[in-house]
Parts: structure tokens; sequence; C-alpha cells
């Protein structure tokens, strides 16, 4: 990949130029380097792939996505499902209030018909049952669906978690983050660890709400399961280190084609059974190589 010779100008000496609707940002010796602006998907985005990175957030307009995924409905249909039952009072947080608030919420894309469809919300609907027994109606989050952002002298970092825990601590309460899961595969420990999602989540929440933060949990809804970690400051700093290092990335190439250097070699492709899978496959020339998967593909493999 190619990368500008040092931070915050181009390869050759010139300001990068702004893109088409985007105001022009001066340069001037001194000034500060501008923070790379970020969620989570969009860092996932580029360490996946950085050709899909350029289609989501460079290239203006964006190319087409494809149709929408059944997987990806049925997830957001439990996340606000799960969202809402927090919402009502704790006399009304029961089982028997989760049909209406999931058909309430209920996103019908992508399903390949309407028995495969019935049958994914017959699931979730179970998922969903078996995963408020385990809850204490009466406890109330620090924060469901709750955004929490941070600076760095690289990053301005936000992102929504699904849920923020109180929980005791050794030495007082302290903070839990908390993530849903619906696919097919099960998480454990490593998942929870290497999660850098999760541990920016962590670092971000501790500083928003001035409590410890170190433990990170991955809730697995169609197993009942729990994957958890524990994190060192040490530990969330190597994870707050990559993120940084992967903005820089980003922005050094950037400015590369801002400078007049080729996309396509500046952003390349990471190819893989991901092609099949991603929203621009029909767009990218390496993802059109490999077959597309059917947008309810996800399903079958989850009956």
């Amino acid at each position: 990949m190619r990368r500008a010779s040092s931070p915050g100008r181009s390869t050759s000496g010139r300001a990068p130029r702004a893109r088409a609707g985007q105001p022009e940002q001066l340069g001037f010796d001194g000034m500060p380097e501008r923070l790379f602006v970020c969620t989570p998907s969009k860092l996932g985005a580029y360490a996946d792939c950085a050709r899909r990175y350029r289609y989501s957030y460079v290239d203006r307009p964006a190319p087409p996505k494809g149709p929408p995924w059944a997987h990806n409905s049925l997830g957001a249909s439990v996340h606000t499902a799960l969202k809402n039952w927090y919402a009502l009072p704790a006399d009304r947080r029961r089982p028997e209030a989760l049909g209406v608030l999931l058909r309430g919420t209920w996103v019908r894309d992508g399903y390949r018909d309407d028995e495969q469809e019935r049958e994914a919300y017959r699931r979730a609907l179970g998922w969903l049952e078996s995963y408020v027994d385990t809850l204490d109606p009466e406890a109330d989050p620090v924060g469901v669906e709750r955004v929490v952002a941070v600076k760095t002298a690289v990053l301005a970092f936000n992102g929504r978690t699904d849920r923020i825990d109180s929980r005791p601590g050794p030495d007082g309460p302290e903070l839990v983050i908390v993530d849903y899961k619906t696919g097919r595969a099960g998480t454990d420990a490593d998942d929870a660890r290497g999660s850098q999602a999760l541990a920016l989540y962590a670092y971000a929440a501790e500083r928003v709400f001035r409590r410890p933060c170190h433990r990170v949990e991955l809730h697995h809804l169609p197993t009942g399961t729990v994957a958890a970690h524990e994190h060192t400051a040490e530990s969330l700093a190597r994870q707050l280190t990559r993120a940084e290092e992967t903005a820089r990335d980003i922005m050094a190439a950037e400015r590369a084609v801002a400078d007049g250097a080729d996309p396509d070699e500046t952003f390349p492709t990471t190819p893989g059974p991901r092609c099949g899978w991603c929203d621009y496959r029909r767009t990218c020339p390496t993802g059109s190589q490999t077959p597309g998967k059917e947008p309810w593909a996800a399903m079958e493999r989850t009956a």
C-alpha cells in the first residue's frame, strides 16, 4: 500500500485536495493533525478489506449495494426487541411481552419466502423468551443502545453498545459491556478477548462514566451461552494502539488517493470466502469472480 511520507502531508508536499462536497482543510505548519472519526464498523471494514472500506467511506457517490441480508434483518429485529423490553416499566418486563415487541420491530427484508420468515420469527421469539428468563426485570442497565465516545491523539471514536451493566467489583461498582449475538456460530472467550470493538467500548465507557470497565461479554442468544473476558489496562491499551495504527493507515491511503494515487492499488482487495457475502461484490472486479450468496443463505445454515 502506498502511503504518504509524513502524517498530515502528501508525497508531493501539497495539502491533500478535498473530495467533492467536502470543505477543503488548509494545512499550516504546527497545526495538529485532524482526528480520524470512526466507529467499530468503520475500522472493521478496513481491517477486513481495504476495497470494501473504499466503497463504503471514500467513493462518492458510493457504489450500489446488493440486496438486504435476511440474517441482518433477524439480528436487527432481536436487538430492537431487547432494547424495547428494557424500555418497559419493570413490572411489565415479562416473557409474554416479547411477542408484541418482536412483531413491532420485525424487519422482513431478505427472506426467501413467507415460510422461511415465519420460521425465523418463531426461532427469534424462542431465543428472546429463554434469554429474558435469565435477566432480573428489576435491574436497570446503565445504558441500553448507548453511544459512548472518546478522543485520543489519533481517534475520535464513537460506538453504540448493546448494553452496559453495573455490577459489584472488589472496590465498588464496575461497568460491563454486553454485546448480543444471533449468528449461527457460537462464541468463546477468545472471541471476547480478541474483539477490538468490545475493547474500545470498554475504554470509552470507563471515560464517559468515570467508573472502571474491564469486563466484556458476548451473549449468544441461539445457544444461551456467554463468552467473557476480563481486560486489563494494558490489554485495552494494546487494542487502542491497534485501532490507532489502522486509522493512520486509512488516513495515509486517503491522502494518497487525494494526491492522485491509483485507488485500486491504494485500497486493494482481500480475496476470500467473505467476498461471496460482500455488499459490493458486483462492483468489485475481484469479488465478482466469487459466486455470490443468496440473501437468505445464512438462514438456511442456522435452521
